[in-house]
């Protein structure tokens, strides 16, 4: 094949046109090929230029990773999910959300310790399923950061007004009628914010970090305010006892399918962790600070979670909870002097906002700058600043882009939009671990890890439709629980007939393959939770990155394997990798 003398298929215009009639054959060749891990931490790296500074240690991203989750969306679930779902039993719902964050959390910190470099969930599906699916995960991955950080920039309007007592809508969004519902206010606070927070991760992730950590502790200061307020004017009875009496009563009005609903949706709060990964190139020590920074964001946000919705409980009978402001709906226009709380809400959820929107922008850039390095986008994108060590034209292009879309769209239209790329990423990251630790290097027999992990989410799958769909009774739970135990025979069967290929040298999951098929699990249980509409959206997006890549990106990738910049996995890629990884490594 001659695919070292061809010429660059963007030369000409009839250069493209010879390069679209070459699609399938390019597309066969480039589609699956998979990276080796370090040729991602070396010659892919190098498409940057200069080298990303390592300036990070565990405490930084521990304020990351609470700075990246803890945004002003936890004031509003607690509410939805305790009235609607859960009841004050909502304090297990966020529990077991927490610990299913945490198993998610973990299979990211196996890949980020094994391989520390910028492209997260992106680096981890292309040596794992090859450039496709990667590239895939990752045009999800920027499209859910953009949007939900539009989303996140309108809120903060809201957010500030509330602090100060205005109108917002009023006051600080301008209306244009011409333009149709859902475009029509335009929000300049939100646009100042964008760009801001786009400057300063453009200076600095030194600097961005320690703002990141200032406000991140203000926040966590108005959180622990609220929740003394809410212990200290609650009462234990209403853990209980709802405010009307033909209304289900008891810690579980709902049963346990409610706490398991309610997990469901407050799960979303638990999202922004995964950013935290993007930083493992500017770590430190990535071995030692990695696992901390990551878990102990994700415990730390659970235990204050918890304590939330405990707090929220006290306060109000669940049947009376207002589900679009709870707290501020519980304190507002109190005889006794306590209106003035709900102020301090708004502050404080500004505080959230800045925090949550400054993590995800330095993720998504980190995202843009590794996909830009693999060449199924232009390279300008990669590019790191000589002065500044930032991908400064990843995180320009995406802010500005973040700034135009929250200028004019209404906040829910965005948040709609956001939240089953995410949950699909971390499906794919789950079954990315257990790929490659069953799978060596090379291999010409995976299919009994494929069928496996095929088997495992159809039985998962249909657990979910099962749990959504199917009538209450008895024979709903037999079916049920002849699912989780087909489910179970799986993995163990799995665990004794496939030996492990690959273990980590530093850091791996414990407890092979039980936590990553359980995050398995219940990311396809969260994403059957999902509207029907989330779905049309989510395939509308997902073709039209197929049709970018397509057009653009199998072309470009193989340009770059014909000049030499990127290389084909192969057998003698991978015992290159091996031995000169351990060498690398050990150093």
């Amino acid at each position: 094949m001659d695919k070292h003398s061809h010429g660059s298929s963007f030369s000409s215009f009839n250069a493209y046109l010879r390069a679209l009639a070459q699609t399938p054959n390019r597309l066969a060749r480039r589609a699956f090929s998979a990276s080796a891990s370090f040729e991602e931490m070396s010659r892919v790296r190098a498409r940057s230029g200069t080298d990303m500074r390592r300036t990070l240690r565990w405490f930084d991203l521990v304020g990351f990773g609470v700075g990246g989750m803890v945004g002003a969306g936890v004031f509003v679930t607690i509410g939805r999910a305790a009235r609607l779902f859960a009841g004050p039993a909502v304090v297990l719902s966020y529990a077991i959300a927490g610990l299913c964050a945490l198993l998610s959390a973990l299979c990211y910190t196996e890949f980020a310790v094994d391989m520390p470099v910028a492209g997260g969930a992106f680096s981890y599906i292309r040596i794992t399923f090859g450039e496709f699916a990667a590239f895939l995960t990752g045009a999800n991955l920027i499209v859910d950061y953009v949007l939900s950080n539009a989303a996140v920039a309108r809120s903060f309007t809201a957010y500030l007004g509330t602090a100060v007592g205005l109108s917002t809508a009023a006051k600080w969004r301008v209306t244009i009628s011409d333009l149709p519902n859902g475009f029509n206010e335009i929000d300049v606070v939100a646009v100042v914010v964008v760009l801001l927070i786009t400057l300063i991760i453009c200076y600095s992730t030194r600097e961005s970090s320690t703002l990141n950590m200032i406000l991140t502790a203000l926040h966590i200061l108005f959180i622990v305010f609220v929740i003394v307020v809410g212990f200290y004017k609650g009462e234990s009875r209403n853990m209980t006892q709802p405010a009307h009496q033909d209304h289900p009563a008891g810690f579980f009005p709902f049963g346990a399918s409610g706490v398991f609903s309610g997990a469901a949706m407050v799960y979303l709060s638990y999202i922004g962790y995964d950013a935290v990964s993007t930083m493992a190139e500017e770590v430190r020590s990535p071995v030692k600070d990695i696992p901390i920074g990551v878990s102990g964001s994700v415990i730390l946000v659970t235990v204050l979670y918890c304590l939330m919705a405990a707090s929220m409980s006290m306060l109000l009978p669940y049947d009376m909870i207002d589900v679009e402001a709870p707290y501020s709906g519980a304190l507002r226009g109190k005889s006794d002097g306590w209106g003035w709380v709900s102020n301090v809400i708004g502050a404080g959820a500004s505080f959230g906002i800045v925090t949550s929107m400054l993590v995800a922008m330095l993720g998504q850039a980190r995202y843009m700058c590794v996909i830009g390095r693999s060449a199924v986008v232009p390279a300008w994108f990669a590019r790191v600043h000589a002065k500044t060590s930032t991908p400064v034209n990843a995180s320009a292009f995406l802010g500005i882009c973040t700034a135009a879309i929250a200028l004019f769209t209404d906040l829910n239209i965005l948040l709609n939009l956001v939240t089953i790329g995410t949950l699909f990423v971390f499906y794919m990251v789950a079954n990315a671990v257990i790929y490659r630790r069953y799978v060596s290097a090379g291999s010409k027999n995976p299919w009994p890890t494929l069928s496996f992990l095929l088997c495992f989410s159809l039985t998962s799958t249909l657990f979910t439709l099962i749990w959504q769909f199917a009538p209450r009774g008895k024979p709903k739970g037999y079916v049920l629980g002849a699912c989780a135990g087909i489910a179970i025979a799986l993995i163990q069967l799995f665990h004794f007939m496939v030996p492990q290929a690959r273990k980590p040298e530093f850091w791996g999951l414990p407890f092979m393959p039980w936590i990553p098929s359980i995050s398995i699990f219940l990311n396809i249980f969260l994403l059957g939770s999902l509207d029907g509409p989330s779905y049309l959206r989510f395939g509308f997006f997902s073709g039209l990155t197929v049709l970018v890549y397509l057009l653009y990106g199998v072309h470009a990738s193989f340009d770059a394997e014909g000049d030499g910049s990127l290389g084909q996995k192969s057998e003698e890629i991978v015992t290159e990798e091996n031995e000169t990884e351990d060498q690398n490594l050990r150093a």
